[in-house]
């Protein structure tokens, strides 16, 4: 089964093909960016990778991976990964293991 990716819109009563949004979070310089964002979830801090030039399946496995070894919960949403820890620096050394060039970005 294929997804056409139809849109109905209310003007007219066409069908239009929806814009393909990009899945993948992907920095110029290739640097791996960890930052802490608390913003509209209660004050619950939760560290954000960026910039990881993955496909979604591979961002998920990375992203279970990362949540086993901070023993902590997670998810993938847009090309980043969600990790609900403040432990940055573990993700650090965990994704510099796994080969990536990281940053912390923030305060």
């Amino acid at each position: 089964m294929q997804n056409s990716n139809l849109v109905y819109s209310t003007d007219g009563g066409k069908i239009e093909q929806a814009k393909a949004q990009s899945t993948r979070s992907v920095n110029k310089d290739g640097i791996v960016r960890i930052h802490r964002e608390t913003k509209g979830r209660k004050g619950k801090g939760v560290s954000i990778v960026e910039g990881l030039d993955k496909e979604p399946a591979e961002l998920k496995t990375l992203c279970k991976t990362l949540k086993q070894k901070c023993g902590c919960g997670g998810a993938v949403k847009n090309g980043t990964i969600e990790v609900q820890t403040d432990d940055r620096e573990k993700l650090r050394t965990l994704l510099q293991d796994a080969g990536f060039t990281v940053k912390i970005a923030g305060g």
